[in-house]
């Protein structure tokens, strides 16, 4: 199977609005190469598979489409973050963190304001899975690039622990960079390595007493070189207090806005059940007042029907009237 092909229809696929992909995605089954081969069958199949994103994941996707830039200065957010907390650096991360709970604020009214763009207002909920998932962006590498996809089908969740658990949750995950890790420091000799393989060869074959004086040089200048030194236990400790500071102040603001959420949805479901009643008890009082009406329709309906007869036989009389009166004035003269 072409997987640069299923990458492209996927692409546009989640770049559409919301309610449009079912319906793309199978016009985009359909217009794909025509089956014969085991390829193009594969293919189908794949564009057929793809899944439709949640809403959450949906709104973090018009995101990567059309403000790129946002997604971007989180991730290097996440960057700075994680160098600071491999340095221990307790100062930078708690001001890192203070600059991450503004971006994400930022970032959440962005998302509401592109979802909308794209015909969909998103909920108080939605906006928390948004918020999520872009946390998330910030704590791991590979979540930066499974939301800056554009491909991403569910929201993803950070504990700050472990790295984020990506399964599933890219529609492609082929086509999603793997972050590279970097490699351990070792010890580089200054020779090249046809030089060290050299040397090592004639380690191997010389005797031992001409081997000892051509390493001692070597095992001094190791002993000499001053190593790194290793954080104490008491920075260690400082670090892991600032960044358990910093988390413990995310999730006391997070807790405090859910509590605002909480408390506008329980304002706003209130005066939705006051307007309800109200519609309700104003629906009963007009289908009274219909019912009524129709009763009077019904009535004057009848009335007018009756008084229709009662001038037919008026009219009637009226005319015998006239026609004895125009006989008796002919028999007269």
């Amino acid at each position: 199977m072409d997987d640069k092909a299923l990458t492209a229809i996927a692409l546009e696929l989640y770049a559409l609005p919301f309610d449009e992909f079912m319906a793309a995605r199978t016009a985009a089954a359909k217009s794909a190469p025509a089956a014969g081969s085991g390829a193009a069958k594969e293919l189908t199949a794949a564009v057929k598979a793809l899944p439709k994103p949640s809403v959450a994941a949906w709104t973090v996707n018009m995101m990567a489409v059309h403000e790129p830039t946002v997604l971007a200065r989180l991730a290097d957010l996440g960057q700075r973050m994680r160098a600071a907390q491999a340095s221990l650096n307790a100062a930078s991360l708690r001001e890192l963190a203070r600059e991450r709970r503004t971006l994400l604020a930022a970032a959440v009214e962005t998302a509401r304001s592109v979802a909308e763009r794209q015909g969909r207002a998103i909920s108080a909920t939605i906006a928390a899975d948004v918020e999520q998932t872009l946390r998330a962006l910030t704590a791991d590498e590979g979540a930066a690039a499974a939301v800056q996809s554009g491909m991403l089908v569910q929201v993803l969740s950070a504990d700050g622990v472990d790295t984020v658990d990506l399964d599933g949750a890219v529609a492609v995950p082929g086509a999603v960079p793997v972050p590279r890790t970097p490699a351990l420091p070792t010890t580089v000799s200054p020779h090249s390595a046809s030089e060290a393989e050299a040397e090592q060869h004639q380690r191997t074959t010389a005797a031992p007493a001409a081997r000892l004086p051509a390493d001692q040089p070597r095992l001094k200048a190791v002993r000499e070189t001053p190593r790194p030194a290793s954080p104490s236990a008491l920075e260690k400790a400082r670090a892991a207090w600032a960044e358990a500071k910093s988390a413990e102040e995310e999730a006391t603001q997070f807790a405090a806005e859910r509590q605002n959420q909480l408390a506008e949805a329980a304002s706003d479901v209130s005066e939705l059940t006051r307007e309800t009643r109200d519609l309700r008890a104003r629906l009963k009082a007009a289908e009274e007042k219909l019912d009524s009406a129709r009763k009077q329709l019904a009535t004057a309906a009848a009335e007018a029907k009756q008084a229709a007869r009662a001038a037919g036989k008026a009219q009637r009389s009226a005319v015998l009237a006239h026609e004895r009166v125009l006989r008796l004035g002919n028999t007269r003269g």
